[in-house]
């Protein structure tokens, strides 16, 4: 397994829209390794793959305090969704930034597997937050897309402000 770089807002490449997965491969499922040792790393509880600069629709979670939950939708879609929720959000991405955000707080969910077959799942609460969160990143949105003007203005040039403060690397 490799750990990736995770891209940093306000990268543009977090705005791509990720394509579907064609084919579960063994390179989708190489793909899904990394993004578990990847988040686990970080650490967080979700991670897609368009944070790591792959435009495929993967995602990966585990919400579980002992971390053995894991979950991995590739090409997911929400296909019912219910109930209201505000919650603290932060994001792999958006490094030390917190906000609030409503999202519905049970969903279901159809995707693949590992294996290549369809499946639904249903999730409530922290995972089908994290769900919603991670395929909004598939479809080149942020958690920060939900805040108000002002506070995505403040947290952009602060972010603009934190990459001109970092050391330049020396070339070898």
């Amino acid at each position: 397994m490799t750990r990736l770089t995770i891209l940093e807002y306000p990268d543009p490449r977090l705005r791509t829209r990720a394509a579907p997965v064609t084919q579960v491969d063994d390179s989708i499922r190489q793909l899904v390794a990394d993004l578990f040792e990847t988040m686990y790393a970080a650490p967080g509880i979700g991670l897609a793959a368009t944070q790591v600069n792959v435009h495929q629709r993967v995602l990966v979670a585990d919400v579980s305090e002992d971390k053995n939950q894991p979950v991995a939708l590739i090409n997911p879609e929400i296909i019912a969704a219910d109930g209201a929720e505000i919650t603290e959000e932060g994001c792999l991405s958006v490094p030390g930034y917190f906000d609030r955000v409503e999202r519905p707080n049970h969903i279901r969910v159809r995707a693949l597997n590992l294996q290549g077959e369809v499946f639904e799942m249903e999730a409530q609460g922290l995972l089908a937050v994290c769900i919603q969160h991670e395929m909004d990143h598939l479809q080149g949105k942020l958690f920060v897309d939900y805040l108000s003007e002002l506070k995505r203005s403040r947290l952009r040039k602060r972010a603009q402000k934190q990459r001109r403060q970092e050391p330049e690397h020396a070339a070898l």
